[in-house]
């Protein structure tokens, strides 16, 4: 199966659903990228995609990366600079562990939407919505390879 093919079509629009709710309220970028295998540490695979996605280009420096892999049953949280000053030091790991409950549940569209929403939380609180606030960063979800 082709990772593309890994969510459906209702599952997609509800992921990009909740990055679109996330980000209402908030000058922070919330991104997904699932791709099939991670060779490697997942934080080292993550920090890759972030790099690629140019996440750390965002003006405040609050981007977040969801990433995926899902062959190997690997998923990382990476924040950026500006978020990970602000929110406490255990806060991804919070976000993962709600996720990973759903994710047990083989739901995986759920668990995604849950962490999402729960970082878009944070974001709000510390990088609030600005009048002039332009959506830097796609909030279409990221395919790698199967």
């Amino acid at each position: 199966m082709a990772v593309a093919d890994f969510f459906s079509e209702t599952e997609k629009k509800q992921i990009t659903g909740a990055i679109k709710t996330a980000e209402l309220n908030t000058s922070g970028e919330i991104r997904v990228h699932v791709e099939g295998r991670c060779r490697g540490d997942v934080l080292d695979c993550a920090a890759y995609w972030f790099g690629k996605l140019k996440m750390h280009q965002t003006e405040a420096r609050n981007g977040v990366l969801f990433y995926l892999a899902v062959s190997d049953r690997k998923f990382a949280i990476l924040g950026d600079a500006g978020i990970n000053a602000k929110v406490p030091e255990d806060f991804w790991d919070t976000i993962k562990e709600q996720m990973l409950i759903r994710f047990k549940e083989g739901r995986f569209a759920d668990g995604l939407s849950e962490g999402i929403l729960l970082a878009g939380e944070q974001l709000k609180a510390h990088f609030p919505y600005q009048t002039d606030d332009v959506n830097e960063l796609p909030d279409e979800i990221s395919f790698g390879k199967k």
